[in-house]
This record gives structure tokens, sequence and C-alpha cells, in this order.
């Protein structure tokens, strides 16, 4: 009876394997952690607000800042020694109906939060990204015993933006 030849390639495989790990073929990763100095100091102008919705242009500029001094790529800093500046305006915050119940009445809600943003490199005017959209939502129960609410949703959704930006800003694919 023969016997499969997968067995046989799977050595072979793994030697293919060792050899791409060892020539600096082997782990890929998004971010080499390394920005170009152009752009490390930053400075997040605040969001202007084109929404009805009070104070989120201001929310979601804190939220950006803090998300980059987390991060620890970029330094944010203040607008007098900027290498580079992220500026925009929140376009859309939208209370979305999500579920009722089975008398009609709505228990979930899902906020919807867009912005558009501009990342310049102020040296050399290069424009990293321009009125780029970026967009969050996040969910939340009215009267839920595990105490989502509308700010948490609101969280949720900045947190979503957030990692895109820095996905968009950060990363060097």
């Amino acid at each position: 009876m023969n016997r499969p030849r997968r067995r046989a390639s799977v050595p072979i495989l793994l030697t293919v394997l060792v050899a791409l790990g060892a020539s600096g073929c082997g782990v890929y990763t998004a971010s080499s952690g390394r920005v170009e100095e152009s752009r490390k100091r930053v400075f997040v102008a605040f969001l202007e607000n084109d929404t009805p919705e009070a104070n989120i242009g201001a929310e979601l500029t804190d939220s950006i800042v803090n998300a980059l001094q987390q991060d620890n790529t970029l330094k944010v800093v203040g607008d007098d020694v900027a290498d580079s500046v992220i500026t925009g305006r929140v376009t859309r915050y939208l209370l979305r109906e999500m579920a009722t119940r089975p008398d009609l009445t709505v228990n979930e809600y899902q906020v919807q939060i867009a912005v558009q943003l501009t990342f310049t490199v102020r040296a050399t005017g290069e424009t990293i990204f321009e009125r780029r959209t970026f967009s969050g939502s996040g969910n939340y129960v009215l009267n839920d015993p595990q105490g989502t609410t509308e700010q948490s949703a609101r969280t949720e959704a900045a947190g979503e933006i957030v990692r895109d930006i820095l996905a968009q800003v950060v990363e060097d694919w």
C-alpha cells in the first residue's frame, strides 16, 4: 500500500519556513514603530462641530489626543512647535434605532459618528490625507443591567475612529 507523499513534504516545509525566518522574511508587522521626523511632533486642532450634538467636537479631539499619547509613536505638542497638524470637523452624529420590543418600543440604539480630517506636514506642505472621512459606531440598550449608555456608545464609536486614524497616521504599509 502506498503512503501519501504529504508526510515527506512536512520536513521540507519546515526547512523553508526556518530559512525564511532566518533571512528576515518571517514575521511581518504593519508598523515599524518609526515615523519620519517631519511628522513626529503633531498638533491636533479642536474639531469643528457641524452637528447639533453639543461638545462632540471637543470630546472627539480629546479622544484623538489621548489615543496618540497612549500610542506614543507621535508626540502631541502645541501648535507653535508642531511638525505636522491634524485638522477637521465632526460631520455626523446620528442616534439610530436598532431594536424594538414586541410592543414596538425601541430598546436599543446605535450612535454613529463621522469626522472628516486632514493631516498635513508643515515643512513640506505634504498632505498625508485630506478631508478623509473616518467613522465609528457603538450600541447601547435602554435600562441595560450591564450599564451601556449613550455615553458608552459614543466612547465606543470614538474608539473606532481613533484606531482608524492611528492606522493611517502611524502604520507604514
